[in-house]
């Protein structure tokens, strides 16, 4: 019976220690999530009538947004929301548009629309009751993201105000928060005042995430002795195997003041062994800084992209004040310029990045819990890459914790985009405050290794600027590499150049680019840049390949923005008969789209001393006029017509290569190929023996072979040896995939072999090809004569698809926001069953085999002829959602027509896969399969021509 009381009494005690240690805990922190009181000022009014004063009259959620809760203007299409593209754009004007738009502004929905828009004040408050033992207690009230600008006041006493973008806003509340009831009143301003960091910034733009206003993440109070840690930094040193730490002690006490400071690093993990103890005694008077190098053992775990290896500094703080403690991630790295390339603890890195540009549909700003940020890591190191870059804008700490856990490598930037710099503004002073804020909160995660001001700066003086803000970040933190700013200038100080020269298409070079001036081949590379440019060069936002809309994507948007822009594409397409050919239109599309980024990766990988790239982007962006670039949509889902595997057999971190002279072949030619490899994986791949293989569609193989054994080194251009394989056996036309193969590495071309002569055609019924339908043309086929008309480019009458420009490539980023840049269309779609390209193997999308076809064409739009139904189609743009095709066929009169807006006969002699084409629609037309079903009146036909 005594051992049961004994039982008794020490459960009663452990309870009792269980709620000190609770109250304890209780007593240093308050959550402050919950209702609180709201008003919005409109007419900026709070501060002048004392609302800190009174109580307000309405309710929220915090943390949350005004829109989340319900509270700001309503949006409505046509008259309150003004969208940003320009005004003079073809789309703009079209008279169809007329219902979407109202004279003299633009009120259409070019990007994702919030159920509620607000930019004004607006005012939170919440009643509070202090503790008696936060008693002379140092007090923080913590609020981890705010936009923007928030102003306190405690009771009727203003404490201060904030408008950092990036890193928490905290408040010392010691001096006005005595024990019992207090009323916090906080107001936050989402406008654009004196600190103007451009409209587009992706910290502040309506383009992705909202210029939402509210209070998110945590908002809290804490106490804390008047002797306490302040901001800590800690500087790894792989060679030496210690940590500099250096750590700012704030009193706030009177008197001097001698305490203990302890520090303990462990390794992160559940079982983490402690590495040292280290005490110091110290003696306080104010403010003071401590730096100690604390000694990491003699075999410290390294963190990189492969071995995300985490240690928490323990530290604490005993003094007659009290205990005050900190607990802080870190991790030993080293990351540095060497030459042209990075390293990581002395070993090569690729930066293989995507660009994240706060696109938030449902919340319309930024998760602050670290599994949605490690969802978006997985999803980016599944499609190969290790790198993001926070375009314009910083992400909260979340991202860095979930970054630093999953070895992902983050560029981080001050918020700011066409910033006006060095033009003495306000700004140019609040972005060094910013900057230095955003390494204060964030400089000790082993994942922050770039950083910038922010997007292609402006300004009359913007350089003399960021040459002095580069200096100044390079002296107060080396933990990282920094550059003037994302896109441009050229600085000599700065660690990298992040510029947009090496990408396969840019702004305004139109149909200029390399991918549809050249034809195809997989030979050029960008070393004329980085052979001039002394240091580690990332390519600029590559990529900005678009496709078309996924409009199954609409029933995700359950949160603040909704897809008022996909709701009018969607509507414009109905309203051009072609509803059911959505999901097709995105299906082609999309191959098209990865084509393109297979390009420009593979490009960039060829480029040895290459430092990077940094793609536009890896999913959608929804904002200056729907930028539809991404392989996965804006919640990072997949659309379907590429799978992550697929997309890292071209992106990864080991990526066989092939250069290839040309695509298409003739059977009499010699299939040459110089194989290299891109390698930037953990170790070096020893005794290797590469394999090649060409296979059929059908998955049979050709031919394959072995390449000679070999060591791989960490980097690229790094050569494998060489295929030539004559292709003579080869009788008729079919396409061929050569496949190279290092290990588990595989990555794969496609190339195309025609015979050099093709059969006599057998024709049981006379046709024609004719360039022009002249009048002796028309006769015949009113006559019932059977007619191959293939046009001369140019001939097709502008407002009949003449002015709409055609190329091989995907349209980049959108023809509304880059002032109608060619091309205007998104590949072609067709049936590859069709008997006309019976001897022109195809997919249902654009291959590498179109190029020619469409660098040598037009479009023709088949609006006013509803019934028919082309050979091959082109996708148009999604604004316009035109009716639009390269082959059609129609009976016209008593004849048949077989209509190519492809030339076939200019220089033909010297475009085998025109001449292919051309041979497959002559058997088409030749033979009993061409029998059209649709009729057009051959004055409809003559509309479609110039002449």
């Amino acid at each position: 019976m005594k051992f049961y009381k004994v039982i008794h009494i020490l459960t009663i005690c452990l309870c009792l220690l269980a709620l000190t240690a609770c109250r304890d805990t209780q007593q240093k922190e308050m959550d402050l999530a919950g209702d609180w009181n709201f008003k919005i000022d409109s007419l900026d009014v709070g501060i002048q009538d004392n609302w800190f004063n009174i109580n307000l009259d309405d309710v929220v959620k915090l943390p949350g947004s005004m829109a989340e809760n319900g509270k700001g203007n309503d949006i409505t299409v046509h008259t309150n929301w003004t969208g940003n593209m320009w005004n003079d754009s073809l789309w703009y004007k079209d008279p169809k548009m007329k219902k979407y738009r109202q004279k003299g502004n633009v009120k259409i929905p070019f990007w994702l629309q919030p159920v509620k828009d607000y930019k004004g004040a607006a005012w939170y408050q919440k009643t509070i009751v202090i503790p008696e033992d936060w008693n002379n207690q140092n007090i923080n009230l913590h609020l981890e993201r705010v936009h923007w600008e928030s102003t306190v006041w405690v009771d009727d006493k203003k404490v201060g105000m904030q408008n950092s973008l990036a890193t928490s806003h905290d408040y010392d509340l010691g001096a006005v928060l005595s024990p019992g009831e207090h009323t916090i009143s906080i107001r936050v301003d989402n406008r654009i005042k004196d600190i103007d960091v451009g409209k587009d910034a992706h910290s502040i733009s309506d383009n992705t995430q909202s210029n939402w206003n509210g209070i998110v993440g945590d908002i809290k109070l804490s106490a804390a002795p008047k002797v306490a840690i302040g901001n800590v930094k800690l500087y790894p040193n792989v060679s030496n195997k210690t940590v500099k730490v250096v750590l700012q002690i704030e009193n706030t006490s009177e008197g001097n003041i001698t305490g203990q400071l302890m520090l303990q690093a462990k390794e992160k993990s559940t079982d983490g062994a402690l590495i040292e103890t280290l005490k110091q005694d110290i003696q306080i008077d104010k403010n003071k800084e401590i730096v100690l190098e604390y000694p990491m053992g003699d075999n410290p775990k390294l963190w990189d992209e492969f071995d995300p290896n985490l240690y928490e500094m323990q530290i604490s703080l005993e003094s007659d004040a009290g205990v005050d403690t900190k607990n802080i991630d870190f991790g030993m790295r080293d990351f540095k310029a060497d030459g042209t390339i990075f390293t990581i603890n002395e070993r090569p890195i690729y930066l293989r990045g995507t660009l994240e540009c706060a696109i938030f549909p449902k919340t319309g700003y930024p998760p602050t819990d670290v599994d949605s940020w490690k969802r978006i890591f997985k999803i980016i190191k599944a499609h190969g890459l290790n790198h993001i870059r926070f375009h314009s804008w910083c992400p909260p700490k979340a991202a860095f914790q979930a970054a630093d856990e999953m070895g992902v490598y983050i560029q981080a930037e001050a918020s700011a985009w066409l910033a006006n710099l060095g033009d003495g503004n306000p700004v140019d002073k609040w972005l060094y405050k910013e900057g230095e804020a955003i390494i204060d909160a964030y400089g000790n995660h082993p994942s922050f290794v770039l950083m910038t001001y922010g997007n292609e700066p402006s300004g009359k003086h913007h350089k003399d600027y960021l040459t002095k803000y580069v200096n100044h970040f390079k002296k107060l933190d080396n933990r990282r590499l920094y550059t003037s700013g994302a896109g441009y200038p050229y600085l000599d100080n700065m660690d990298y150049y992040n510029h947009r020269g090496p990408r396969i298409q840019g702004w305004n070079e139109n149909l200029k680019s390399i991918i549809n001036a050249k034809a195809p081949q997989t030979e050029f590379d960008w070393s004329k840049f980085i052979d001039k440019t002394p240091m580690p060069y990332v390519s600029h936002e590559m990529g900005q390949w678009c496709v078309y809309p996924n409009f199954k994507e609409m029933s995700k948007y359950t949160g603040v923005l909704k897809p008022k822009n996909f709701e009018i594409f969607k509507e414009t397409l109905e309203e051009n008969g072609m509803g059911e050919l959505a999901d097709e239109f995105l299906m082609a599309s999309g191959k098209l789209q990865t084509l393109c980024y297979k390009a420009d990766i593979e490009a960039a990988l060829r480029t040895k001393g290459m430092a990077g790239y940094q793609l536009l982007d890896l999913h959608d962006f929804p904002g200056q006029g729907t930028a539809l670039v991404g392989v996965l949509d804006a919640f990072w889902d997949e659309k379907g017509y590429v799978s992550p595997e697929e997309f890292r057999a071209f992106s990864g971190k080991t990526v066989p290569l092939a250069r290839l002279k040309q695509r298409t072949f003739k059977n009499t030619d010699t299939l040459s190929a110089t194989i290299e490899i891109a390698h930037f994986g953990k170790n070096v791949l020893e005794n290797v023996i590469p394999k090649w293989s060409l296979t059929k569609p059908d998955g049979s193989v050709f031919d394959e072979g072995n390449l000679n054994e070999t060591t791989i080194p960490i980097g690229n251009g790094i050569q494998l040896g060489s295929i030539k394989k004559p292709l003579k056996s080869i009788d008729k036309p079919q396409k061929l995939t050569l496949r190279v193969m290092v290990n588990d590495f595989k990555n794969s071309w496609d190339i195309w072999v025609y015979p050099e002569e093709n059969p006599a055609i057998k024709s049981k019924t006379d046709y024609r090809v004719a360039n022009k339908l002249d009048a002796k043309t028309m006769s015949y086929l009113n006559n019932g004569g059977t007619v191959l008309l293939n046009i001369t480019k140019g001939d097709i009458a502008p407002e009949y698809g003449g002015d709409i420009g055609i190329g091989f490539s995907s349209i980049f980023w959108n023809t509304s926001w880059t002032k109608e840049q060619k091309p205007h269309t998104l590949g072609i779609l067709c049936n590859p069953e069709h008997t006309a390209l019976a001897h022109f193997p195809t997919e249902y999308h654009s291959n590498w085999q179109w190029w020619d076809a469409m660098s040598n064409s037009n479009v023709i739009i088949f609006d006013e002829m509803p019934d028919l139904n082309p050979i091959v189609r082109v996708i148009d743009d999604w604004f316009k959602n035109r009716k639009t095709a390269l082959i059609f066929e129609a009976k016209v009169g008593k004849g048949k027509l077989l209509f190519s807006g492809i030339d076939l006969h200019t220089n033909i002699d010297e475009r085998l896969e025109a001449q292919q084409l051309l041979y497959s629609l002559k058997s088409y037309a030749a033979s009993d399969a061409f029998n059209p079903e649709t009729t057009i009146e051959i004055d409809q036909i003559k509309k479609l021509l110039k002449y």
